[in-house]
């Protein structure tokens, strides 16, 4: 039982008793005033975790009185975005229709932020815009791609998967993704790759014949990759027609961001923006450059230049580059102002024959968080839960990457060579010590894993030792300058893949799958996993001990195996290719490399309850192998089952050439890989993940009973 007091425009104080979600079934009106000027359509209510309040508080407000231990989420009413199931129900809208539909979208997602474990950080910076560009555009028809797969959640909301996105962090829910689909060209990956794939579709939409339109949506965190300029240039050059809207969230690698210039918002660029976008300026300036291309005598060339000083002089430090590129520059515009962007894209859509145009956009991630404390303590509360390593270090639960960064920071303390160079997108916070620690000699290079690669290359060559943290999904995009710029020459870079293996609710996007595999193939690479934070901070000792080839070590996101945070600092080196046996037993042996090993101990456990003697050993180098160790195994045992957090063709394929050369398979030993399945596994819980791929403690202890031909036992284990 529960009771609440409101309180709103109308001065109606109400008291509602019940255990309702919002309002309950009774309803108390103590009195009523209503004054003169107040739009009912606009009332709103909104809860706080207030006990009492006058009437001279703030106003649209439930404040609760809860019993102990009675707790609720509110959901704040979203009448506009209950009216919306597609684009098309948007054409219509008002301007103040518009803005109440970014209303209700900015409380659904805040409210589903606090129901589910997903940030919508990022989305949150693009409702405004979202509903701008499905007001003025024709989506399917017109083609709205996204770069980064964060900010795609007003534009699912948008396009009829509303329920989806209230199932985040499910099992292969589809709200975790942005695949291809009728409102979705192209999927969203992790950055860079939406305007390479708008242009594709630009040049097939002019070959064809067609007329939509093609809508580009990219971030700043995004344009530190080559790829966006790579793709800038050519649409300069091809000059089909292709919208890019720049959403500038002022994200920087600026160690003093306060000192980053950043472009003003106010009345006059509002104007300016218009003005360029306007078809009579478009129109005007290219009939200006037709008649001074025949006046001749290098009058073309002259008013070019007072064109790019004058357009240099109105728009924001770097505006010139676009225009270098062949992209025409609009902007800035105010990305929460709905009236501007509809405004500026309504003009763009107008536009044909105009060539490539970007328009730049000014959001801010935390927009309107600060004037309402409710959405405010949401979006907190989600953050704290979401992300345990914003919370103080004493009282969250200690994972791999704070045993990493003490292991570097003890390594560092001993050798004044260590460097390190960070990439990828976002900084892990526990990576924030390690950066205050170094100072000068800690490179955070943003999403540019290429420069990252080669750039430590060129540290080591200075006779520096670099250790390179880049995660397991982005250091995909650098390979060619890790097989070049590093292996081949040997040159001894020493690479820290974080976020291995599966990562909950980012899903597909950021896991890391594949880095075994193509990191082992390498001649000259050596590759290690940890199997436990101990393990963690050995390897850091080895890296930085070898200095005559490149050598990289694997960990996973999440808390370390032992949670307790107790445990001294072991710098002792491994030897290199040397695995170790945990357990001894006699009837099969279980073989895992880095994290793996853990579930392996339980699946000994469980199986020892079976009565079933398991030897379980601790691989630690997938390459060079130990295969002294292997050979021991196969031996001794029968059964031989290898244990990975990797795809087909990583660790257990490396054992599988080994004991078949040297003559294993044909002395009996039945040898079963339990690797990642061939197919993406997308954003659910750590647990729920781990089941779907098989690698729990439970499935490989099933794997092993039907080795051992105990198939009943083995489905009774899996019930």
């Amino acid at each position: 039982m529960a009771s609440a007091c409101c309180q709103n425009p109308f001065r109606i104080n109400a008291h509602f008793h019940e255990n309702s979600r919002f309002i309950g079934t009774k309803v108390e009106f103590s009195s009523v005033r209503f004054p003169s000027n107040v739009e009912i359509s606009r009332l709103n209510f909104y809860p706080t975790s207030a006990s009492t309040s006058t009437s001279k508080e703030s106003v649209g407000k439930v404040h609760s009185l809860s019993n102990a231990g009675d707790s609720t989420n509110e959901k704040v009413p979203t009448p506009m975005l209950d009216m919306v199931d597609s684009p098309i129900h948007l054409k219509n809208f008002t301007s103040k229709e518009l803005k109440q539909l970014a209303d209700d979208i900015r409380s659904e997602l805040l409210f589903t932020m606090s129901e589910t474990q997903k940030s919508y950080k990022s989305s949150l910076s693009v409702v405004e815009l979202t509903v701008a560009i499905h007001h003025v555009f024709h989506a399917p028809l017109d083609k709205i791609l996204w770069d980064m797969e964060d900010q795609t959640y007003p534009h699912k909301l948008l396009t009829g998967r509303r329920p989806l996105v209230h199932k985040a962090g499910e099992a292969d829910d589809p709200s975790n993704y942005t695949c291809r689909g009728e409102f979705d060209p192209f999927g969203a990956g992790h950055g860079c790759s939406c305007i390479s794939s708008g242009l594709g579709m630009a040049v097939a939409r002019d070959i064809k014949g067609k007329r939509d339109r093609i809508v580009t949506v990219i971030s700043n965190e995004t344009t530190m990759a080559g790829q966006v300029y790579e793709a800038m240039s050519n649409a300069g050059y091809l000059d089909s027609n292709l919208i890019v809207i720049l959403n500038d969230s002022h994200h920087s690698l600026h160690p003093k961001i306060e000192q980053v210039p950043k472009a003003s918002i106010n009345a006059l660029s509002s104007i300016l923006s218009k003005l360029q976008s306007s078809k009579f300026f478009r129109k005007f300036r290219e009939l200006a450059k037709v008649l001074t291309k025949k006046i001749g005598g290098g009058m073309h060339e002259w008013a070019a230049k007072i064109d790019e000083y004058a357009r240099g002089m109105m728009g924001p430090p770097g505006s010139t580059l676009f225009e270098e590129l062949g992209l025409y520059y609009i902007g800035p515009v105010d990305g929460h102002n709905i009236e501007d962007l509809v405004c500026v894209l309504r003009e763009v859509a107008s536009l044909d024959s105009m060539g490539p145009v970007l328009v730049h956009v000014i959001t801010k991630e935390n927009y309107e968080l600060d004037d309402n404390q409710m959405r405010k303590k949401s979006h907190q509360n989600h953050e704290d839960s979401l992300d345990n390593e914003s919370l103080p270090r004493d009282s969250r639960p200690h994972t791999y990457t704070d045993r990493f960064v003490e292991a570097l920071i003890s390594e560092s303390e001993r050798d004044e060579d260590i460097v390190v160079v960070h990439a990828g997108m976002g900084m892990e916070p526990s990576f924030q010590l390690l950066k205050n620690k170094l100072g000068d000699k800690f490179f955070d290079v943003g999403m540019a894993e290429q420069h990252a690669v080669t750039f430590s290359a060129g540290l080591s060559c200075g006779g520096l030792k670099p250790f390179c943290i880049i995660p397991s999904a982005f250091l995909q995009r650098a390979y060619d300058q890790v097989v070049h710029d590093v292996d081949r020459q040997k040159i001894p870079v020493r690479f820290v893949i974080t976020s291995a293996g599966l990562v909950g609710s980012d899903g597909a996007t950021q896991s890391g799958a594949f880095d075994i595999t193509f990191m082992s193939c390498l001649p000259n690479m050596i590759v290690m996993a940890p199997s436990d934070e101990t393990e963690l901070a050995r390897m850091v000792a080895t890296a930085t001990k070898i200095d005559d080839r490149p050598i990289c070590f694997r960990y996973p996101r999440g808390a370390i195996a032992n949670m307790s945070t107790s445990t001294p600092y072991i710098g002792e080196p491994i030897e290199i290719g040397q695995g170790r046996i945990l357990v001894e037993g006699k009837d099969i042996a279980l073989l895992g490399f880095g994290s793996m090993v853990q579930n392996c101990l339980r699946a000994q456990s469980l199986l020892a309850k079976l009565g079933i003697d398991v030897t379980v050993a601790d691989a630690r180098f997938c390459k060079p192998l130990d295969i002294n160790l292997v050979r021991t195994l196969c031996k001794n045992h029968k059964f031989l089952v290898t244990v990975e957090e990797g795809s087909i063709g990583g660790f257990g394929a490396h054992v599988a050439q080994f004991i078949s050369l040297d003559g294993q398979l044909d002395a009996g030993i039945k040898w079963r890989p339990i690797t990642l399945p061939d197919n993406y596994i997308e954003g659910a819980l750590p647990k729920d993940q781990l089941a779907l791929a098989g690698l729990t403690g439970n499935h490989i202890a099933a794997t092993a009973l039907n080795l051992l031909g105990r198939t009943r036992d083995a489905l009774l284990l899996m019930c």
